[in-house]
């Protein structure tokens, strides 16, 4: 195992990792902004490092600064948590160019899978469902309107190396393919430097749901089973849940060894995510799960997994990229009942999720409400500020019961008694949510937030 690892990122995912490594008796170095120096969550670090000024692309998004921190520090490895630089595949390579290990894949798996198109043809040849579209990436209006003809609208366009919404575009129709095929170009090469588009059938009111994988980089990959993400505010995820209420015991096994085959086929290393869309089911047909993307990355959402399995994610990250091989198999993988995560960002859900930055004079969610067991992620404290440069995640509350209901009743109780005064929250809207007849029911899709018309 490593000696001492560099924590490429800041705030929650910061302290998690750092956490991890502390277990796994590995001495954790962590980078911050000059906004971010002597905050409280800095204090889990053995030593810290200034990389750059407050905003991310002078500090977080600096990889040449960050690599400096690691090699000045005596780390072997760095752990580039979620956001930031996780997915860059320029970061990977430079960290392998002096000889830090990244803890992920390769890059080269990574800069395969960042690409959306190249990541369908891999699934494909691995054996996963695509959604009916286009058979290439589009060069002409022509092709994409040929497209999405056979294909039938509604269509999506989207960029090949999009994410967040941009070069994205809906079409109900031929004329607006034509208005939109060049403004999506034009967004893509602005957002990406990468004009590439295809397209694909819309589906209205599907499920989203993920398969969490971890891989040893040798051909071999175990799931641990799925997260349903449906509960979303553009593309954005707001609640979790382990496992999803829309999947049979039968169809729960079947999706997860597809996702753990299609991750070996790529020799993918670490832990990584393998995102389904199922459609809304027709009369009469079958149901599907299509492959949407991978994330080659630590999830937002790994603790309603930690929690339902028992498995570390983070510590199995580690394991891998010191060149260990995982600490159990696929048999000795079981799910034990119902996990859900919140995560709590300082927004204004009622005034069009605003962020709300600010000084938290009161911080508090108690672990002994209702009849599970309640986690809480964080890296704040009554006191601390909030920054306005980065993501307004201040904290994941994550739940573990015997049955739904109780996970359901156990962050009711958990969220009813915090007291989080300084800043608003997403608190309400996790309420609303948690309480409505469709998040009860399990029948929801990300077509609405159930609970919630404000």
């Amino acid at each position: 195992m490593f000696r001492k690892l560099l924590v490429a990122n800041r705030g929650e995912v910061a302290v998690r990792i750092a956490r991890a490594a502390k277990d796994a008796g590995i001495s954790p170095v962590g980078i911050v902004s000059t906004s971010d120096r002597g905050a409280g969550w800095t204090e889990v670090f053995d030593e810290v490092v200034c990389v750059g000024g407050p905003s991310p692309k002078e500090s977080y998004l600096r990889p040449e600064a960050i690599v400096q921190a690691a090699r000045q520090t005596g780390c072997a490895a760095v752990h580039p948590g979620w956001g930031f630089l996780a997915e860059n595949a320029r970061f990977a390579a430079l960290c392998e160019q002096h000889g830090l290990t990244f803890v992920g894949p390769s890059a080269g798996t990574m800069e395969m899978m960042g690409l959306k198109w190249p990541a369908k043809v891999a699934m494909r040849r691995a054996g996963l469902d695509l959604t009916p579209g286009s058979d290439g990436l589009l060069e002409t209006v022509d092709e994409a309107l040929a497209a999405a003809e056979a294909t039938g609208y509604p269509v999506i366009i989207k960029a090949d190396a999009g994410g967040g919404g941009r070069g994205m575009r809906i079409c109900q129709d031929a004329e607006q393919v034509r208005e939109a095929f060049p403004s999506a170009r034009a967004e893509a090469i602005g957002a990406f430097g990468n004009g590439a588009l295809f397209l694909e059938k819309y589906v209205t009111g599907g499920r989203h749901i993920e398969v969490q994988v971890i891989g040893d980089g040798a051909g071999g990959a175990v799931h641990l089973y799925e997260r349903e993400c449906s509960i979303q505010r553009n593309h954005q995820k707001l609640i979790e849940e382990s496992p999803s209420p829309a999947l049979s015991a039968e169809e729960r096994e079947a999706l997860g060894a597809r996702a753990a085959r299609a991750a070996a086929a790529i020799d993918y290393a670490g832990a990584g995510t393998v995102e389904f869309l199922m459609p809304p089911v027709e009369d009469g047909a079958a149901r599907r799960l299509n492959f949407m993307e991978m994330n080659t990355r630590l999830q937002v959402e790994h603790p309603v997994t930690e929690m339902v399995t028992g498995v570390d994610v983070v510590r199995e990250q580690l394991r891998v990229a010191a060149g260990g091989a995982l600490g159990f198999t696929q048999d000795g993988v079981s799910l034990e009942g119902h996990s859900i995560e919140c995560r709590i960002n300082a927004e204004d859900p009622g005034d069009g999720f605003r962020p709300t930055p600010g000084t938290l004079t009161a911080f508090d969610i108690p672990t002994d409400e209702g009849p599970g067991r309640v986690r809480i992620d964080t890296h704040v404290a009554a006191g601390e500020t909030i920054p306005p440069y980065y993501d307004s995640l201040i904290a994941k509350v994550i739940v573990h019961a015997r049955t739904r209901d109780e996970a359901i009743d156990t962050m009711i109780a958990a969220l009813s008694a915090a007291t989080i005064d300084g800043v608003s929250t997403t608190i309400p809207l996790h309420l609303a949510v948690l309480d409505s007849p469709e998040f009860r029911s399990g029948e929801y899709d990300t077509l609405s937030i159930p609970g919630w018309s404000a």
